[in-house]
């Protein structure tokens, strides 16, 4: 039996450098392809296992030492991030360590009257203290999982965008759990029932640490896409009023060659000319219509972008039912999605540059769909494929947002080089 404990004591303490390491490497990228990123995976073995007792310097330094040249060497980002990432692991793997370590001990001694000295101890005393060993591992690695769970989502909020001044707040209000845990566990002696909840209080300040540095990413990122989002309203209103200007302009100078035209005293040359520019005037005449003045400008907008840029864009759109959904949300949907199907276009060779654009209503749902040709290797679709991920990398994830906003869902599917956006929403009464 005691061998069957031992064993399991082993496998959960490799359960916890797993639950660990995916916590590690879901807040910092690690280096290397996979056979280094196995062989980092072993090296934090000691440094998430590390035994701490009371009054333990020599621990307590190895480890400090252990996090920084692991997370220095064998992790990817900046500076200010992986020192963050020692600020808040650091003193949480200490303390929960500590209060597994040191609470199964007390534990085992109130529960035997086991002597000092292990060779006097009786082969039940064996089994017990195993016993309680291996509860306490599983106790942390029970813990780990519910705090990955928890935090996971904090975690990959956290971009590497937040300037050098915000890191900076989020790491000096993580000094305190480093420096407490630090010196209670030294300092302190070993009957002293306060390092409990000082141990506590370190865990739950450096955890706050990553739901602080995700709250304020996701306050930049807020405050990016209002203001992004107030631009192009304000851009779109005064294409609104342009267009309706030059559409005149247009609409007259359009008269003015029907008048020439019937002219029979002008050369060759000018009636070519004339004829050229009539089927301009007229292709710009053939304003899109789509049911919402706000949506037309964006489609129009978007057409003379892809046109450009050598792009085929066709669009069937009746838009009629929208009329619930806001501006800056037609924006946002429309919008993005056309830049990227328009910025993946760009990429291909002229033959293959097509996007289509559907929107319509099917029974009590509005079905918006827009499709285009790519390139057989993209990245994930939810992420961008640009180096500046802070800019670029929300246009979906807004797209996904404006269509939960009314309880609608966006789905994205890339495959055989095609890549299909599809919103629905459904329509209120």
């Amino acid at each position: 039996m005691i061998r069957f404990l031992d064993v399991v004591a082993f496998l959960l303490n490799w359960g916890n450098v797993i639950v660990l390491f995916l916590i590690f490497r879901t807040f910092l990228p690690p280096r290397g392809n996979k056979l280094v990123q196995t062989l980092i995976f072993f090296a934090g073995a000691y440094l998430f296992n590390v035994v701490v007792y009371s009054n333990d310097l020599a621990n307590l330094l190895g480890a400090l030492l252990g996090f920084v040249v692991y997370i220095t060497v064998c992790y990817q980002g900046g500076w200010m991030e992986k020192l963050t990432a020692f600020l808040v692991f650091y003193p949480a793997v200490i303390a929960v360590n500590y209060l597994v370590q040191d609470t199964g001990s007390r534990l085992f001694f109130r529960l035997t009257d086991a002597p000092d000295h292990h060779e006097e101890w009786t082969q039940e005393i064996w089994l017990l203290s195993t016993l309680i060993y291996a509860c306490a591992l599983l106790i942390r690695v029970l813990f780990w999982l519910g705090a990955y769970a928890v935090l996971r989502k904090y975690l990959t909020q956290i971009t590497e965008n937040l300037t050098l001044r915000m890191w900076m707040v989020v790491d000096a209000l993580l000094i305190a759990p480093f420096v407490s845990i630090f010196t209670i566990i030294y300092f302190m002696p070993e009957e002293m029932a306060i390092v409990y909840p000082i141990c506590g209080a370190a865990i739950f300040s450096s955890f706050g640490g990553i739901y602080l540095a995700a709250y304020i990413s996701n306050a930049v990122k807020a405050e990016y896409n209002a203001r992004e989002l107030e631009r192009k309203l304000d851009y779109f209103h005064d294409k609104v009023s342009e267009e309706e200007r030059v559409r005149s302009i247009y609409h007259d100078m359009k008269n003015h060659l029907l008048v020439l035209r019937a002219q029979e005293n002008h050369s060759k040359e000018v009636g070519e000319s004339i004829e050229k520019l009539t089927e301009e005037i007229e292709d710009y005449e053939a304003y899109y219509r789509t049911g919402n003045d706000f949506l037309d400008i964006i489609i129009r907008d978007k057409l003379r972008k892809a046109r450009e840029k050598r792009i085929d864009f066709q669009a069937i759109v009746r838009f009629e039912s929208g009329s619930f959904i806001e501006p800056l949300d037609i924006s946002t949907m429309f919008g993005n999605a056309l830049d990227n199907a328009i910025e993946a276009s760009e990429k291909l060779p002229e033959s293959m540059r097509l996007i289509t654009a559907k929107a319509s209503r099917i029974r009590d749902m509005l079905v918006i769909a827009v499709e285009n040709n790519t390139q057989l290797d993209l990245p994930s679709v939810d992420k961008t494929s640009k180096k500046d991920t802070f800019l670029h990398g929300f246009g979906i994830s807004n797209i996904r947002k404006a269509a939960e906003k009314y309880d609608g869902q966006c789905m994205v599917n890339s495959k055989n080089g095609k890549f299909v956006l599809k919103i629905m929403i459904p329509i209120p009464d």
